[in-house]
């Protein structure tokens, strides 16, 4: 591939599922050459349908475009000297075997390293190099605390509708090796990445976790409400539900006079309004009440109270495509539709060239980038 501002780097992708794939994918839209090494059984993802888009499953195909691929089994020698050859060329390894996984096949940091001393070495793991525990996303929204601060207090525990734990950990997996090779830019020296699904978690757990490390407060669930500000999060109208983000005293001063509320000094200030959000939320509820949520959305917009419609996901694609932002990309020859990057790089942009590739689908093209 010759575009975008990672042009030129070769990515070896030894990694499943979702955060690896989801990184290198990243990175291949960035214009990195990207070889994904699949076993002959391929990545589970192939498998995991419906839904699925002529046969193939969409969840392989979201998170694998813009890469090449061939099919190795590391228990076969002219394979497995095939991979540590493409270890040797690569100036990026992406991997989230079992800790250890590969070191039996001389494809561990340490040994990758010694004939490729420039590698910037990245490991996915779910709890660290020293847990055998299996990298599950649900297992580490379990223990990370997400699945106890999601959901209704009255209700059970509850995960994200995504597996966040594996894109957030795909995004710092990302920003790792873009640091790293930074560092080698500057000094010639590679070196090993490490990140993992628990530390991602309370990471992206921000402000609730925290609270635990700043205050020692353990957040609990609270619905849809949220822990420090009110109102922030759906409520119901005649008909349907909006969501009402007040972040501050002026925009709740614009809400209560849209809504036709009489000045109460009980909810001038946020904090006032967050110690009394169980008696704020029926005077809210009973003004709310009084139009649809269609309605109160152009009320409130017009009132520069920040709110917006509860929609779902196709929905959201259209929402997103009436302000400009062009939520489609279609990738290669075969005009393969898919998410567009998230980042916007005015004079290196993001581009498609490959779509999702099928099993083993260039090993004649790896086997001549390994013979340059």
């Amino acid at each position: 591939m010759t575009h975008g501002p990672l042009t030129g780097l070769v990515v070896a992708d030894f990694t499943r599922v979702l955060a690896g794939p989801y990184c290198t994918m990243l990175l291949g839209d960035l214009g990195a050459t990207v070889v994904k090494v699949e076993g002959p059984s391929g990545d589970e993802t192939r498998q995991w349908l419906p839904p699925a888009r002529d046969g193939e499953a969409t969840y392989y195909l979201s998170v694998n475009r813009n890469k090449r691929t061939i099919t190795l089994d590391l228990e076969d020698a002219d394979d497995l000297a095939t991979a540590r050859r493409l270890a040797r060329r690569a100036d990026v390894v992406v991997e989230n075997f079992k800790p250890g996984g590969l070191a039996r096949f001389g494809l561990d940091h340490a040994a990758v390293r010694r004939d490729n001393p420039g590698v910037v070495y990245a490991s996915i793991t779910g709890f660290g190099a020293d847990s055998e525990l299996p990298g599950y996303d649900v297992l580490a929204q379990a223990l990370s605390g997400l699945m106890s601060v999601t959901g209704t207090p009255e209700g059970e525990p509850a995960k994200a509708g995504v597996a966040i734990v594996d894109v957030v950990t795909g995004l710092h997996a990302a920003v790792g090796i873009l640091a790293a090779l930074r560092h080698r830019e500057a000094t010639g020296e590679g070196q090993h990445v490490e990140v993992n699904l628990l530390s991602s978690a309370l990471s992206a757990l921000a402000n609730q976790s925290g609270a635990f490390a700043l205050a020692g407060v353990v957040p609990r669930r609270l619905g849809n409400d949220h822990p420090s500000i009110y109102p922030y999060g759906p409520f119901p109208t005649g008909d349907g539900h909006i969501v009402i983000a007040v972040g501050n005293d002026v925009q709740y001063a614009r809400l209560a006079t849209a809504l036709g509320l009489e000045p109460d000094d009980r909810f001038a200030t946020a904090r006032e309004r967050t110690a009394r959000r169980d008696e704020l939320r029926p005077v809210l509820h009973r003004a709310l009440a009084g139009a649809s949520a269609h309605e109160w959305y152009a009320r409130l917009s017009a009132a520069g109270v920040p709110c917006a419609p509860i929609l779902d996901i196709a929905e959201a694609f259209a929402w997103a495509a009436d302000l400009g932002l062009d939520p489609v990309a279609e990738a290669g020859v075969e005009r393969m539709p898919g998410v567009r990057h998230p980042i916007t790089l005015s004079s290196t942009p993001a581009a498609y060239p490959l779509a999702p590739p099928a099993p083993d689908a260039d090993r004649a093209w790896v086997e001549a980038l390994l013979s340059e």
